[in-house]
């Protein structure tokens, strides 16, 4: 595992398990397997509605709290109760500290919402605080007008949306950037055909899913890939014995769509599910 250094001081693994849409026993287990594969982040958020079985797949593991690096997410509907949210979180993943929360979009009362994570960081029930889903302005502008500067991003980032305009503003403020639906969480399946990729893939002896999470760890992007399937779970962890020279980096640069699939309010399945959180 390779790590980066939050603004905190906080090291942070680059590489997690991501567990959007999983739910019940097969969350449970998927997120045991992943930690026993040597996963130790974990994210999840309270709009996901499984951070019970997140935390029973984190004690089944059997490996120690203290080396796990778990993340979650306050819901925007919950903004005017972010401090019971939280405490929630806390009991719902069985821990007594969280190690990132983060807000989960810049929708309602955001501002109330992170003075609230201020407090309970500064109570060291969380180790860092952070955002997710915020453009370049509006990320500026909470930390303009707040006392700590988020250390995380989390947006959609993948080989298709590279958020390369993004990276750049988050690099200037310190804030670090990681990856939601590094893989295109099946939206974009096209990523597993591409020539680019495939013969990439061909040439490091890999799958062009290690190929694509590759890509984004060397540009100091987290990443938080989710498999329920043991194979891929194993094998989505395991990039961090090749390294992509500049040149193939700049070919998979060339990829990039520049437009978000998912976790935009443009498309009408996020705007459907949204307002059923």
């Amino acid at each position: 595992m390779e790590f980066i250094t939050l603004n905190n001081g906080i090291e942070m693994p680059i590489l997690g398990y991501g567990t959007f849409l999983s739910n019940g026993d097969e969350c449970e287990q998927s997120v045991c397997k992943a930690i026993q594969a040597g996963y130790r982040l974990i994210d999840t958020a309270e709009a996901y509605g499984n951070e019970v079985q997140v935390g029973k797949g984190i004690r089944l593991s059997g490996i120690d709290r203290k080396e796990l690096f778990i993340v979650t997410k306050v819901n925007f509907k919950s903004y005017e109760n972010t401090r019971e949210t939280v405490l929630n979180s806390l009991k719902n993943l069985n821990t007594d500290y969280l190690d990132l929360v983060l807000l989960h979009w810049p929708f309602g009362n955001y501002y109330q919402a992170w003075r609230e994570l201020e407090q309970l960081y500064k109570e060291k029930k969380i180790r860092a605080i952070g955002v997710s889903n915020f453009d370049p302005d509006r990320l500026v502008d909470l930390i303009h007008f707040n006392e700590v500067v988020p250390a995380i991003n989390q947006i959609e980032t993948n080989v298709f949306c590279q958020r390369q305009a993004e990276h750049e503003w988050l690099e200037k403020y310190h804030v670090k950037h990681m990856a939601y639906a590094p893989l295109g969480q099946g939206q974009q399946n096209e990523m597993f055909s591409n020539a680019v990729i495939v013969e990439l893939a061909e040439k490091y002896q890999k799958t062009p899913a290690q190929i694509m999470l590759r890509f984004l760890t060397q540009q100091d992007i987290i990443a938080i890939p989710k498999s329920t399937n043991g194979l891929r779970i194993q094998e989505n962890i395991d990039v961090f014995d090749f390294t992509l020279s500049n040149e193939e980096q700049n070919v998979l640069r060339g990829l990039d769509q520049k437009k978000a699939m998912i976790g935009t309010p443009e498309n009408p399945d996020f705007v459907e599910s949204a307002m059923k959180w």
